[in-house]
């Protein structure tokens, strides 16, 4: 269980540092919610479910929908338009 620990900690460490070092906004906030799902499992692993489920709702969910929408008002993620051309294969 010690290990579990160990490495949880390590990844989520990992994380904040690719947060900080990533160039890519979009890429930076889905780390983040990454980093948000695996705090969620170590309340789990401490036995507390409602703060868990909380980490999770909060951080993965709310937090990083309102990053998208954010992102998405500041025109840095872009989106792909697929156009119909009148040739078809």
């Amino acid at each position: 269980m010690e290990a579990v620990n160990a490495l949880l900690l390590i990844f989520i460490l990992a994380c904040a540092v690719s947060v900080s070092l990533t160039k890519s906004l979009l890429s930076a906030v889905i780390i983040f919610m990454v980093q948000s799902l695996a705090m969620s499992v170590v309340w789990i692993l401490l036995r507390a479910p409602d703060l868990a489920i909380t980490e999770a709702a909060v951080g993965a969910g709310v937090t990083s929908l309102l990053m998208f929408v954010a992102l998405k008002k500041i025109h840095a993620v872009r989106t792909v338009k697929h156009e119909k051309s009148d040739k078809q294969p």
